[in-house]
Order: structure tokens, then C-alpha cells, then sequence
């Protein structure tokens, strides 16, 4: 289920013209994939145009202009021009686009464009900052909370996403994200979300091997040596350690206890707590795995969970939709493009920017 048209007309044209964070200024790969080790390579699917100057800035948006001028709309070129420019390149279009034609890119496309279509367009124009603050307060908004988006935005991202989410989240609906994770979520939920969001994350990608041994001991007591589960163990070690120490801790874990650690959090642990810290463990694990996981996810049983997969490819594509791929084609044994083309026509949007 998509957001009402009145919510993604509020999303877009109460938006201020300009862009309040610019893209330089945006942190790099939201999961901090360097902790894997110095021969992984990212492998983003959708890269920056070169050269993009001024003529180049004009064309583009005299082009989207024409796509929309008169009767009908050129859906090809709006995708071809919006599916192979990044989102910084995206938010200098909608800039000039308004200098040049008085009148708000995402506005025009939304009068255009329908579906799925529109959804996956008008994600992409915003900044992924906007983005994720937006699905954040989307999964809490009204009646009922996803804690589906809550999990796989908070507890996948690196310490420099999360704090510009937390002041983009106070800029745009100014209240703490904090305030609202405290209104919709309740026991060690939300004392998870609530440790991740304090961003005390060590970022080192130096481990020291004799804490991660004091780590798996002091795991081992808090879960499986005991009746019942010491959550606060399992929360205290899994929001404040580095990336690069857990994957040698889970590694660790289960050479001495012969279980795989995200089998231990769903032995010790239940229902949104549960599927938040397996969440974690598998996305330190294998960042790449993790997300092809999420996208069979979204495409796999009777209907499709749209949001889901417009979001991850929308997050992702220009970091590490190329590593994700590999990694839906390996555990899959079907290309990822072969996957959503089947689901429906309206996803060839997505199609495109998970090409290369």
C-alpha cells in the first residue's frame, strides 16, 4: 500500500524549492561496508552524469518539458533522463526546471505520471535524507505502525545517516523522531530503535579480538547458558559495537557454541525485537545478501510489497545496487531484473535504475 494522494502531495509541494541539504554534503554509503574488508568494492548501478553543467542542467529540464507538454506524456524520456542521473543531479534538474518554467518538477509529474509509476519517480526525486525521514514518519503516521520500514531503515544505517535522519526528521515535522519512536513502539522495541538513535556506535575497523572473546562470553551468559534472556546484554553489545567487531563476534560465536548467532537471537527473542536484531546481524554480516533477501521478500508470495522494494532500490542504487544484484543471482539463481519484471509493467521505472 502506497501513501493517500493527499500525503504525497503534502511530501512534495510543501517541500521548499530549494534543497536544504545539499548533495555534497550527504554522507557516503548509508551501511558502512568498509568493515567487510579493503577488497570489497561498492558497485552503485546509477552514477553521477559526466560532464553536468549548465547546458547540460538546461537540457535536461527542457526535455522533461517537453515529455510533458501537451496531450499524453513521454514516459520513456522522463525515465531516461531520471533513472541515469543521481539524486544529487535529480534535485539541480527540479532547480532549474522551476527557474526556467515557473512551476515544480514533482508537481508536474505528479499531474502526469499514475501507479507505481509515480511512486517510484517521485521517490526518487527527493533527497535520500527527505526520503528516509518521510518513510520513517509515513510508518508511524495514523492508525497502526510498519514496523517493517522502522526496522530496515534504522537498524541498517551507519552512525552519519542517523543523525542527519534525526535533523531532517525535526526540520520537516518538527518533533523528535525520538518523540514518535517512544509514541508507536513499546518494550525492548523501543528500547532497541531508541539505542540506536543515541548514535554511540564505535566506528573503528580496528578489532580487538580480546573484547570480541568478553563479547561472545558475556552473549553465551545473557542467552543460551541461561533460563530466560538478559535483553539488555543483547542491546547494549549489538548498538554500541563496530560493524567490523560484530561480524568477528557472530564469526566467533558460533566457532565455539555452534550456532549461528542470528539463530540465538530467534530462540531468545520474539516479534518486532526479534525481527529488528536479526535484521542487524544479518545486514553486518553481508550488507549485499541482506538486501537481496529484502526484495524476494517484497516480490515473493500472493501481491507485492511495493513500498519495500521501491524503497530499498531507490536507497540503494547508488551505492551498492550492483552488489546486491550479484548477490540476489547467487542466492536466488534468477537475475533481479528477471524477478521484478515478472510482478508488474509499472516497475520498468525500477528496471532502469538498477541497470547498468
Amino acid at each position: 500500500m502506497f501513501p493517500a494522494k493527499d500525503a504525497l502531495k503534502a511530501r512534495h509541494e510543501d517541500a521548499p524549492s530549494s534543497v536544504q541539504i545539499s548533495p555534497s554534503t550527504l554522507p557516503d554509503n548509508p551501511t558502512n561496508m568498509s568493515s567487510i574488508g579493503s577488497q570489497f568494492q561498492l558497485k552503485p548501478t546509477v552514477k553521477p552524469k559526466v560532464p553536468f553543467g549548465q547546458a547540460e542542467l538546461d537540457a535536461d529540464a527542457n526535455a522533461l518539458h517537453e515529455a510533458m507538454k501537451g496531450l499524453g506524456t513521454n514516459e520513456e524520456a522522463i525515465i531516461t533522463i531520471l533513472a541515469n542521473r543521481t539524486n544529487g543531479q535529480r534535485l539541480l534538474i527540479a532547480d532549474r526546471f522551476e527557474s526556467l518554467f515557473g512551476k515544480k518538477l514533482v508537481v508536474e509529474l505528479k499531474k502526469e505520471l499514475g501507479g507505481s509509476f509515480e511512486d517510484v519517480i517521485l521517490g526518487c526525486m527527493m533527497s535520500l535524507d527527505r526520503y528516509f525521514a518521510q518513510e520513517l514518519h509515513d510508518a508511524m503516521d495514523g492508525l497502526g505502525t510498519r514496523e517493517d520500514a522502522l526496522i530496515e531503515i534504522l537498524c541498517t544505517l551507519n552512525n552519519d545517516w542517523l543523525k542527519l535522519i534525526k535533523r531532517t526528521y525535526k526540520d520537516m515535522f518538527g518533533r523528535d523522531l525520538e518523540f514518535d519512536i517512544k509514541r508507536d513502539t513499546e518494550l525492548y522495541f523501543e528500547k532497541l530503535l531508541l539505542a540506536l538513535l543515541d548514535v554511540e556506535r564505535d566506528e573503528s575497523v580496528v578489532v580487538d579480538i580480546e573484547k570480541v572473546v568478553t563479547d561472545v562470553e558475556a552473549l553465551y551468559a545473557a542467552g543460551e547458558a541461561v533460563v530466560g534472556t538478559n535483553e539488555e546484554i543483547f542491546i547494549e553489545i549489538l548498538t554500541k559495537r563496530s560493524f567490523a567487531h560484530l561480524q568477528v563476534l557472530f564469526r566467533e560465536y558460533k566457532n565455539k557454541y555452534g550456532t549461528p548467532f542470528y539463530k540465538v537471537i530467534e530462540k531468545e527473542f520474539k516479534g518486532d525485537t526479534e525481527k529488528a536484531l536479526v535484521t542487524m546481524v544479518r545486514c553486518y554480516e553481508d550488507t549485499s545478501d541482506y538486501f537481496a533477501w529484502q526484495l524476494h521478500k517484497a516480490m515473493e508470495g500472493v501481491g507485492t510489497n511495493n513500498r519495500a522494494l521501491i524503497r530499498t532500490v531507490v536507497t540503494r542504487s547508488e551505492f551498492d545496487m550492483g552488489n546486491i544484484k550479484e548477490a540476489y543471482a547467487k542466492k536466488y539463481e534468477k537475475p533481479l531484473i528477471k524477478a521484478i519484471e515478472v510482478i508488474i509493467f509499472f516497475f520498468i521505472s525500477l528496471l532502469s535504475v538498477i541497470s547498468e
